[in-house]
């Protein structure tokens, strides 16, 4: 019984975002431009990141924060993208730091697991009857950033077949990495807030390969990212 209602539960999300995605305005190529977005068929600039304004989700509670889901290009060559769901904090989300949080498996999902069944603001009732709030989201303490990462998982893709077929841990850090600073272009006052990195997992390797190269490539002052530690559990090292 305890399966069945589990792949109910992962069935009900899946059918959630579906019903998101099929709600924006047509379907676009990501591949032609570097900052083309999942936002209504618009190219949006630097810091405009209004396009991906979640306003509402079916059964969704009311809340008093804002979220955001969309597309971010990490190579423009071979058409890659990687699919996001980003929460601002409850309170004060100014002032309150940025976590990105990875799913492992290798493929499991950050968002139809990781935010609807785990750590986010709304999960998904095992009665399927909508979604209920999260009284111990770690919204209540962050900014939280899921990244469905590598291409291949959930909506996150590539528009080159054979990138497929080169997917590895340290493809997924880079794209990762790519997605980071494209992501800040469109929300450029978190560049600045202090950041962490947490997974479960496979992310155990995810993680700690995303750390290093930022902390070799913030020799750079041109691309400092504040990162402050990371955190994995359950983890594969």
């Amino acid at each position: 019984m305890d399966n069945i209602v589990l792949k109910m539960t992962s069935l009900y999300t899946l059918v959630l975002l579906l019903l998101l995605f099929l709600s924006y305005r047509p379907a676009l190529s990501f591949s032609s431009r570097h900052r083309q977005y999942w936002g209504g068929g618009r190219i949006l600039s630097s810091g405009d990141h209004n396009g991906d304004l979640v306003t509402n989700l079916p059964g969704q509670p009311g809340v008093n924060f804002q979220h955001y889901a969309g597309y971010v290009t990490v190579n423009e060559t071979n058409g890659r993208a990687l699919f996001y769901w980003f929460y601002e904090a409850i309170t004060k989300p100014e002032e309150k730091p940025l976590v990105l949080w990875l799913n492992g498996g290798p493929g499991c999902s950050s968002v139809g697991y990781g935010a609807t069944q785990e750590i986010g603001p709304f999960l998904v009732d095992t009665d399927g009857q909508g979604l209920k709030f999260n009284n111990f989201s770690w919204n209540r303490e962050a900014n939280m950033l899921f990244l469905e990462s590598p291409v291949g998982v959930d909506f996150s893709y590539s528009n080159t077949s054979s990138d497929y077929d080169q997917l590895g841990d340290e493809l997924t850090a880079n794209d990762a990495y790519s997605f980071l600073h494209n992501w800040f272009q469109k929300f450029p006052s978190y560049r600045i807030r202090t950041f962490y990195i947490a997974g479960e997992s496979y992310a155990g390797k995810y993680v700690p390969e995303l750390a290093e190269l930022i902390h070799d490539r913030n020799k750079d002052p041109s691309l400092y990212i504040d990162l402050k530690g990371i955190l994995v559990w359950s983890h594969t090292i």
